[in-house]
Protein backbone atom coordinates (compact mmCIF):
# COMPACT_ATOMS: atom_id res chain seq x y z
CA UNK A 1 0.00 0.00 0.00
CA UNK A 2 2.92 2.31 0.73
CA UNK A 3 4.05 1.94 -2.89
CA UNK A 4 0.61 2.94 -4.12
CA UNK A 5 0.53 5.95 -1.81
CA UNK A 6 3.96 7.00 -3.13
CA UNK A 7 2.70 6.65 -6.69
CA UNK A 8 -0.24 8.95 -5.98
CA UNK A 9 2.08 11.45 -4.32
CA UNK A 10 4.46 11.29 -7.29
CA UNK A 11 1.64 12.09 -9.70
CA UNK A 12 0.46 15.04 -7.61
CA UNK A 13 4.03 16.32 -7.28
CA UNK A 14 4.62 16.21 -11.04
CA UNK A 15 1.31 17.99 -11.67
CA UNK A 16 2.17 20.73 -9.16
CA UNK A 17 5.81 21.32 -10.09
CA UNK A 18 5.53 21.00 -13.86
CA UNK A 19 2.07 22.52 -14.28
CA UNK A 20 1.00 19.57 -16.44
CA UNK A 21 -2.54 18.26 -16.73
CA UNK A 22 -3.11 15.37 -14.29
CA UNK A 23 -4.63 13.17 -17.01
CA UNK A 24 -1.45 13.49 -19.08
CA UNK A 25 0.65 12.21 -16.16
CA UNK A 26 -1.78 9.35 -15.45
CA UNK A 27 -1.69 8.29 -19.11
CA UNK A 28 2.11 8.38 -18.97
CA UNK A 29 2.07 6.07 -15.94
CA UNK A 30 -0.33 3.67 -17.68
CA UNK A 31 1.78 3.70 -20.84
CA UNK A 32 4.93 3.04 -18.80
CA UNK A 33 3.50 -0.07 -17.12
CA UNK A 34 2.01 -1.30 -20.41
CA UNK A 35 5.31 -0.78 -22.22
CA UNK A 36 7.21 -2.71 -19.56
CA UNK A 37 4.65 -5.55 -19.60
CA UNK A 38 4.72 -5.85 -23.40
CA UNK A 39 8.49 -5.99 -23.28
CA UNK A 40 8.39 -8.81 -20.74
CA UNK A 41 5.76 -10.80 -22.66
CA UNK A 42 7.33 -9.89 -26.04
CA UNK A 43 4.08 -8.39 -27.32
CA UNK A 44 2.38 -11.79 -27.42
CA UNK A 45 -0.56 -10.82 -25.26
CA UNK A 46 -3.45 -8.37 -25.46
CA UNK A 47 -2.81 -6.14 -22.44
CA UNK A 48 -4.33 -2.94 -21.08
CA UNK A 49 -3.24 -0.75 -18.14
CA UNK A 50 -5.57 1.42 -16.08
CA UNK A 51 -4.83 3.67 -13.12
CA UNK A 52 -7.07 3.09 -10.09
CA UNK A 53 -7.35 6.46 -8.35
CA UNK A 54 -8.80 4.90 -5.19
CA UNK A 55 -5.94 2.48 -4.59
CA UNK A 56 -3.28 4.51 -6.35
CA UNK A 57 -2.29 1.45 -8.38
CA UNK A 58 -1.76 0.98 -12.10
CA UNK A 59 -3.72 -2.20 -12.76
CA UNK A 60 -2.77 -4.48 -15.64
CA UNK A 61 -5.38 -6.58 -17.45
CA UNK A 62 -4.93 -9.40 -19.95
CA UNK A 63 -7.76 -9.88 -22.48
CA UNK A 64 -8.61 -13.05 -24.43
CA UNK A 65 -11.34 -13.79 -26.99
CA UNK A 66 -13.71 -16.77 -26.55
CA UNK A 67 -13.44 -19.10 -29.59
CA UNK A 68 -14.52 -22.62 -30.55
CA UNK A 69 -11.02 -23.75 -31.45
CA UNK A 70 -7.96 -22.11 -29.90
CA UNK A 71 -5.15 -21.27 -32.32
CA UNK A 72 -3.29 -18.68 -30.21
CA UNK A 73 -3.23 -19.55 -26.53
CA UNK A 74 -2.06 -16.05 -25.58
CA UNK A 75 -5.01 -14.16 -27.08
CA UNK A 76 -7.74 -16.82 -27.32
CA UNK A 77 -9.59 -19.13 -24.91
CA UNK A 78 -11.97 -22.05 -25.49
CA UNK A 79 -15.63 -21.74 -24.58
CA UNK A 80 -15.28 -24.50 -21.99
CA UNK A 81 -12.44 -22.75 -20.14
CA UNK A 82 -14.13 -19.40 -20.47
CA UNK A 83 -17.32 -20.62 -18.81
CA UNK A 84 -15.31 -21.71 -15.81
CA UNK A 85 -14.51 -18.02 -15.38
CA UNK A 86 -17.90 -16.66 -16.52
CA UNK A 87 -20.77 -19.13 -16.97
CA UNK A 88 -22.71 -16.68 -19.15
CA UNK A 89 -20.03 -15.96 -21.75
CA UNK A 90 -20.53 -16.85 -25.43
CA UNK A 91 -18.37 -17.29 -28.54
CA UNK A 92 -16.86 -13.93 -29.55
CA UNK A 93 -16.94 -12.43 -26.05
CA UNK A 94 -13.81 -10.85 -24.65
CA UNK A 95 -12.72 -11.72 -21.12
CA UNK A 96 -10.30 -9.70 -19.02
CA UNK A 97 -8.23 -10.90 -16.11
CA UNK A 98 -6.16 -8.76 -13.78
CA UNK A 99 -2.52 -9.80 -13.56
CA UNK A 100 0.27 -8.72 -11.25
CA UNK A 101 1.62 -5.37 -12.50
CA UNK A 102 4.43 -5.09 -9.97
CA UNK A 103 6.52 -8.06 -11.01
CA UNK A 104 8.53 -6.42 -13.78
CA UNK A 105 11.87 -6.00 -12.03
CA UNK A 106 14.54 -3.35 -12.60
CA UNK A 107 14.19 -3.25 -16.42
CA UNK A 108 10.46 -2.68 -16.20
CA UNK A 109 10.92 0.12 -13.67
CA UNK A 110 13.55 1.80 -15.85
CA UNK A 111 11.30 1.55 -18.91
CA UNK A 112 8.45 3.11 -16.96
CA UNK A 113 10.73 5.93 -15.81
CA UNK A 114 11.88 6.70 -19.36
CA UNK A 115 8.34 6.77 -20.72
CA UNK A 116 7.21 9.08 -17.91
CA UNK A 117 10.15 11.44 -18.48
CA UNK A 118 9.43 11.56 -22.22
CA UNK A 119 5.73 12.19 -21.68
CA UNK A 120 6.45 14.91 -19.15
CA UNK A 121 8.86 16.63 -21.57
CA UNK A 122 6.35 16.47 -24.40
CA UNK A 123 3.64 17.89 -22.16
CA UNK A 124 5.96 20.67 -20.97
CA UNK A 125 6.84 21.59 -24.55
CA UNK A 126 3.18 21.64 -25.55
CA UNK A 127 2.33 23.79 -22.53
CA UNK A 128 5.06 26.30 -23.36
CA UNK A 129 4.04 26.43 -27.04
CA UNK A 130 0.39 27.03 -26.16
CA UNK A 131 1.42 29.78 -23.77
CA UNK A 132 3.48 31.72 -26.33
CA UNK A 133 1.89 30.90 -29.70
CA UNK A 134 -0.59 33.81 -29.43
CA UNK A 135 1.93 36.30 -28.01
CA UNK A 136 3.57 37.35 -31.27
CA UNK A 137 4.47 41.09 -31.32
CA UNK A 138 4.47 41.18 -27.51
CA UNK A 139 7.46 42.63 -25.64
CA UNK A 140 8.96 40.31 -23.03
CA UNK A 141 11.83 40.57 -20.55
CA UNK A 142 14.37 37.81 -20.06
CA UNK A 143 17.87 37.06 -18.84
CA UNK A 144 20.84 36.26 -21.06
CA UNK A 145 21.75 32.62 -20.50
CA UNK A 146 24.51 31.96 -23.03
CA UNK A 147 25.85 32.71 -26.51
CA UNK A 148 25.71 30.44 -29.55
CA UNK A 149 27.49 31.59 -32.73
CA UNK A 150 26.57 35.21 -32.13
CA UNK A 151 22.97 34.46 -31.15
CA UNK A 152 21.75 35.08 -27.60
CA UNK A 153 19.75 32.46 -25.71
CA UNK A 154 17.33 34.25 -23.41
CA UNK A 155 15.71 32.69 -20.34
CA UNK A 156 12.06 33.81 -20.15
CA UNK A 157 11.29 31.76 -17.07
CA UNK A 158 9.40 28.71 -18.24
CA UNK A 159 10.75 28.99 -21.76
CA UNK A 160 13.97 29.72 -23.60
CA UNK A 161 14.03 32.13 -26.54
CA UNK A 162 16.63 33.06 -29.14
CA UNK A 163 17.71 36.58 -30.08
CA UNK A 164 19.48 36.09 -33.44
CA UNK A 165 22.51 38.25 -34.18
CA UNK A 166 20.66 39.96 -37.05
CA UNK A 167 17.88 40.99 -34.65
CA UNK A 168 20.29 42.54 -32.13
CA UNK A 169 20.95 46.28 -31.95
CA UNK A 170 24.31 47.38 -33.37
CA UNK A 171 27.01 47.97 -30.77
CA UNK A 172 24.94 46.46 -27.95
CA UNK A 173 27.01 44.17 -25.73
CA UNK A 174 25.51 41.61 -23.35
CA UNK A 175 26.91 39.30 -20.73
CA UNK A 176 25.36 36.18 -19.18
CA UNK A 177 22.95 37.31 -16.50
CA UNK A 178 22.07 40.65 -18.16
CA UNK A 179 18.36 41.45 -18.51
CA UNK A 180 17.02 42.08 -22.01
CA UNK A 181 13.72 43.45 -23.33
CA UNK A 182 12.79 42.27 -26.80
CA UNK A 183 9.75 41.55 -28.94
CA UNK A 184 8.48 38.11 -29.93
CA UNK A 185 8.42 37.95 -33.74
CA UNK A 186 7.89 34.22 -34.27
CA UNK A 187 6.81 31.13 -32.32
CA UNK A 188 7.14 27.69 -33.90
CA UNK A 189 7.27 24.05 -32.86
CA UNK A 190 10.38 22.01 -33.74
CA UNK A 191 11.49 18.47 -32.93
CA UNK A 192 13.37 19.90 -29.96
CA UNK A 193 10.36 21.81 -28.70
CA UNK A 194 8.96 25.33 -29.14
CA UNK A 195 11.26 27.94 -30.69
CA UNK A 196 10.60 31.54 -29.67
CA UNK A 197 12.41 34.14 -31.80
CA UNK A 198 12.98 37.65 -30.43
CA UNK A 199 13.97 40.96 -32.01
CA UNK A 200 15.19 44.36 -30.82
CA UNK A 201 15.44 45.85 -34.32
CA UNK A 202 11.89 45.32 -35.63
CA UNK A 203 9.84 48.47 -36.25
CA UNK A 204 6.92 47.06 -34.30
CA UNK A 205 9.03 47.03 -31.15
CA UNK A 206 9.25 50.81 -31.32
CA UNK A 207 5.48 50.97 -31.80
CA UNK A 208 4.87 48.67 -28.80
CA UNK A 209 7.19 50.74 -26.60
CA UNK A 210 5.24 53.89 -27.45
CA UNK A 211 1.97 52.04 -26.84
CA UNK A 212 3.18 51.18 -23.34
CA UNK A 213 4.30 54.76 -22.62
CA UNK A 214 1.44 56.71 -24.22
CA UNK A 215 -2.07 56.04 -22.83
CA UNK A 216 -3.65 57.84 -25.79
CA UNK A 217 -2.25 55.15 -28.11
CA UNK A 218 -3.48 52.21 -26.03
CA UNK A 219 -6.89 53.91 -25.77
CA UNK A 220 -7.11 54.34 -29.55
CA UNK A 221 -7.14 58.16 -29.50
CA UNK A 222 -3.71 58.39 -31.17
CA UNK A 223 -2.80 55.94 -33.93
CA UNK A 224 0.66 54.89 -35.07
CA UNK A 225 0.36 54.92 -38.85
CA UNK A 226 3.86 53.75 -39.76
CA UNK A 227 7.29 53.14 -38.26
CA UNK A 228 10.70 52.90 -39.92
CA UNK A 229 14.03 52.36 -38.23
CA UNK A 230 17.74 52.39 -38.79
CA UNK A 231 18.25 50.30 -35.61
CA UNK A 232 20.52 51.84 -33.02
CA UNK A 233 20.84 55.10 -34.94
CA UNK A 234 17.58 56.78 -35.94
CA UNK A 235 13.87 56.15 -36.44
CA UNK A 236 10.82 57.96 -37.73
CA UNK A 237 7.30 57.28 -36.51
CA UNK A 238 4.15 58.75 -38.14
CA UNK A 239 1.22 59.37 -35.80
CA UNK A 240 -2.35 60.61 -36.26
CA UNK A 241 -5.04 61.70 -33.81
CA UNK A 242 -8.72 60.70 -33.88
CA UNK A 243 -9.55 63.57 -31.53
CA UNK A 244 -9.12 67.16 -32.72
CA UNK A 245 -8.29 68.27 -29.19
CA UNK A 246 -5.36 65.85 -28.89
CA UNK A 247 -2.02 66.66 -30.51
CA UNK A 248 -0.56 63.26 -31.55
CA UNK A 249 3.05 64.49 -31.51
CA UNK A 250 2.67 66.18 -28.13
CA UNK A 251 1.04 63.08 -26.66
CA UNK A 252 3.98 60.92 -27.77
CA UNK A 253 6.60 63.43 -26.62
CA UNK A 254 5.05 63.84 -23.18
CA UNK A 255 5.71 66.41 -20.47
CA UNK A 256 9.19 67.81 -21.10
CA UNK A 257 9.86 64.86 -23.40
CA UNK A 258 9.47 62.29 -20.62
CA UNK A 259 7.56 59.71 -22.67
CA UNK A 260 9.80 59.68 -25.70
CA UNK A 261 12.92 59.76 -23.54
CA UNK A 262 11.83 56.53 -21.85
CA UNK A 263 11.63 54.90 -25.29
CA UNK A 264 14.97 56.40 -26.35
CA UNK A 265 16.60 55.05 -23.18
CA UNK A 266 15.27 51.54 -23.84
CA UNK A 267 16.73 51.69 -27.36
CA UNK A 268 20.12 52.87 -26.04
CA UNK A 269 19.94 56.42 -27.42
CA UNK A 270 18.35 55.78 -30.81
CA UNK A 271 17.11 59.16 -32.12
CA UNK A 272 13.38 59.26 -32.82
CA UNK A 273 11.55 61.73 -35.08
CA UNK A 274 7.83 61.85 -34.32
CA UNK A 275 6.03 62.92 -37.49
CA UNK A 276 2.39 64.09 -37.76
CA UNK A 277 0.69 62.00 -40.43
CA UNK A 278 -1.25 63.77 -43.19
CA UNK A 279 -3.52 62.54 -45.96
CA UNK A 280 -1.92 65.19 -48.17
CA UNK A 281 1.14 63.35 -49.47
CA UNK A 282 3.08 66.55 -50.19
CA UNK A 283 2.56 67.80 -46.65
CA UNK A 284 3.35 64.36 -45.24
CA UNK A 285 6.68 64.27 -47.11
CA UNK A 286 7.54 67.74 -45.83
CA UNK A 287 6.82 66.55 -42.28
CA UNK A 288 8.82 63.37 -42.83
CA UNK A 289 11.93 65.36 -43.89
CA UNK A 290 11.91 67.13 -40.51
CA UNK A 291 13.96 68.76 -39.09
CA UNK A 292 14.86 70.18 -42.53
CA UNK A 293 12.72 72.99 -43.96
CA UNK A 294 11.14 72.63 -47.41
CA UNK A 295 10.58 75.48 -49.85
CA UNK A 296 8.58 73.79 -52.63
CA UNK A 297 7.21 70.35 -53.52
CA UNK A 298 6.35 69.05 -57.01
CA UNK A 299 4.49 65.72 -57.00
CA UNK A 300 3.89 63.04 -59.62
CA UNK A 301 0.96 61.11 -58.13
CA UNK A 302 1.04 58.31 -60.70
CA UNK A 303 4.71 57.55 -60.15
CA UNK A 304 4.55 58.42 -56.43
CA UNK A 305 7.58 60.63 -56.92
CA UNK A 306 8.14 64.02 -55.31
CA UNK A 307 10.68 66.68 -56.21
CA UNK A 308 11.50 68.63 -53.06
CA UNK A 309 13.24 72.03 -53.13
CA UNK A 310 15.10 73.08 -49.99
CA UNK A 311 17.22 76.14 -49.11
CA UNK A 312 20.93 75.75 -49.78
CA UNK A 313 21.78 75.67 -46.07
CA UNK A 314 19.16 72.94 -45.48
CA UNK A 315 20.28 70.51 -48.18
CA UNK A 316 22.71 68.53 -46.06
CA UNK A 317 20.24 68.48 -43.17
CA UNK A 318 17.45 67.19 -45.43
CA UNK A 319 19.64 64.44 -46.85
CA UNK A 320 21.19 63.55 -43.52
CA UNK A 321 24.38 61.73 -42.69
CA UNK A 322 24.97 59.07 -45.37
CA UNK A 323 21.50 59.84 -46.74
CA UNK A 324 19.82 58.57 -43.58
CA UNK A 325 17.18 61.31 -43.10
CA UNK A 326 15.77 61.26 -46.63
CA UNK A 327 16.07 57.47 -46.83
CA UNK A 328 13.91 57.05 -43.71
CA UNK A 329 11.47 59.67 -45.00
CA UNK A 330 11.10 57.79 -48.30
CA UNK A 331 10.44 54.51 -46.46
CA UNK A 332 7.98 56.19 -44.10
CA UNK A 333 5.93 57.76 -46.90
CA UNK A 334 6.38 55.04 -49.51
CA UNK A 335 7.43 57.61 -52.12
CA UNK A 336 10.52 58.35 -54.16
CA UNK A 337 11.98 61.68 -53.08
CA UNK A 338 14.22 63.86 -55.27
CA UNK A 339 15.87 66.66 -53.30
CA UNK A 340 17.26 69.79 -54.94
CA UNK A 341 18.70 73.01 -53.57
CA UNK A 342 17.52 76.49 -54.55
CA UNK A 343 20.92 77.44 -55.82
CA UNK A 344 21.63 77.02 -59.52
CA UNK A 345 25.41 77.15 -59.35
CA UNK A 346 27.64 74.34 -60.55
CA UNK A 347 28.25 72.86 -57.11
CA UNK A 348 24.50 72.54 -56.49
CA UNK A 349 24.01 70.83 -59.86
CA UNK A 350 26.59 68.22 -58.89
CA UNK A 351 24.81 67.57 -55.61
CA UNK A 352 21.49 67.12 -57.37
CA UNK A 353 22.78 64.00 -59.08
CA UNK A 354 23.16 62.32 -55.68
CA UNK A 355 19.94 63.55 -54.09
CA UNK A 356 17.35 61.06 -55.39
CA UNK A 357 16.06 58.54 -52.85
CA UNK A 358 13.53 55.72 -52.88
CA UNK A 359 14.12 54.42 -49.36
CA UNK A 360 17.51 52.75 -49.92
CA UNK A 361 20.70 53.99 -48.26
CA UNK A 362 23.00 55.87 -50.68
CA UNK A 363 26.55 57.11 -50.27
CA UNK A 364 26.97 60.86 -50.34
CA UNK A 365 29.55 62.68 -52.48
CA UNK A 366 32.65 64.06 -50.85
CA UNK A 367 31.30 67.63 -51.31
CA UNK A 368 28.75 67.00 -48.51
CA UNK A 369 31.29 66.04 -45.88
CA UNK A 370 32.01 69.64 -44.86
CA UNK A 371 28.27 70.31 -44.43
CA UNK A 372 27.60 67.23 -42.26
CA UNK A 373 29.17 68.60 -39.06
CA UNK A 374 27.00 71.72 -39.19
CA UNK A 375 23.94 69.65 -40.13
CA UNK A 376 24.40 67.30 -37.18
CA UNK A 377 24.55 70.24 -34.80
CA UNK A 378 21.40 71.65 -36.40
CA UNK A 379 19.64 68.30 -36.08
CA UNK A 380 19.99 68.35 -32.29
CA UNK A 381 18.19 71.69 -32.10
CA UNK A 382 15.62 70.82 -34.75
CA UNK A 383 14.67 67.32 -33.48
CA UNK A 384 10.99 67.50 -32.50
CA UNK A 385 11.49 64.85 -29.81
CA UNK A 386 14.37 66.68 -28.14
CA UNK A 387 12.25 69.73 -27.34
CA UNK A 388 10.28 70.57 -24.19
CA UNK A 389 7.01 70.29 -26.06
CA UNK A 390 4.20 69.03 -23.84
Amino acid sequence: MDTNVNLKQAIEQIVKEKGIDRQVVVEAMEQAVLSAANKKYRNTRNLEAHFNSETGEVELFEYVVVVEEVQDSYTEISLEEAREMDPECEIGDELGEKIDSGDFGRIAAQTAKQVIIQKVREAERETVYNEYKDRQWEIVTGQVRRFERGDLLIDLGRAEAILPSKEQMPREVYRPGDRVRAMIIDVGMTTKGPQIVLSRTHGQMLAKLFEAEVPEISEGIVEIVNVVRDPGSRAKIAVASHDRDVDPVGACVGMRGSRVQNVVSELRGEKIDIIPWSGDMARFVCNALSPAQVTKVFMDEEQRTLEVIVPDDQLSLAIGKRGQNVSLAARLTGCRIDIKSESKDTEADELDEFASFDGTQLDEPEELEEQEAAAEAAEVEAQPVESDKE
